[in-house]
């Protein structure tokens, strides 16, 4: 074998190395993506048209995320909390649309104390994004039926239905779960 052909296959041999280890690279933080984000992975993909963008979105996310100052709760804090759920929960029955609008200001105050930025409706979702993929489904499927609601046009039904969707993700706030 002569040196000509021996360098253009050791040139060929490190290309190949170098092409797997980048898609290795790449499924690895494809799958850490969508581990993170559970079912938000999905919907961001589908949102954004294709993977590479949604997967440009979700590391910013995390980026912004790593910025914040997420703080556990003191337990009595976090009793107080509890005790604010239950009340909110208790006065359901005489006024089901007023607790869903005050669930969700619960769970805003919550995230607010906790280190979440509550600027707005979209930047909640971003920012729970990152550790709470899974519940943040509920979450969307709650404000929903808050905002039919304040039209008059949420069934008694779906005000029960978004009660137990606020109350997944208050309780995930709650307790410092994530939902990865």
């Amino acid at each position: 074998m002569s040196a000509n052909t021996l360098i253009a296959v050791i040139v060929a041999a490190v290309v190949v190395v170098v092409a797997l280890t980048a898609l290795l690279w790449m499924l690895a933080r494809r799958r850490h993506l969508r581990e993170r984000f559970g079912p938000e992975y999905e919907r961001t993909v589908e949102e954004r048209g294709g993977k590479r963008s949604a997967e440009r979105d979700l590391r910013d996310r995390e980026e912004r995320y790593d910025r914040l100052d997420i703080k556990e709760l003191s337990p009595e804090r976090r009793n107080q909390y509890a005790d604010d759920w239950a009340g909110v929960q208790q006065q359901f029955v005489d006024r089901p649309d007023a607790s869903v609008a005050e669930a969700d200001a619960l769970v805003t105050r919550l995230m607010s104390e906790r280190g979440y930025p509550t600027e707005g409706y979209r930047g909640q979702l971003r920012d729970l994004s990152v550790e709470h993929g899974s519940t943040l489904e509920e979450y969307r499927a709650a404000h929903a039926v808050k905002v039919r609601s304040r039209a008059g046009e949420a069934t008694t039904e779906e005000l029960r239905g978004a009660m137990v969707h606020y109350r997944a993700l208050f309780d995930e706030l709650l307790s410092d779960r994530r939902s990865r």
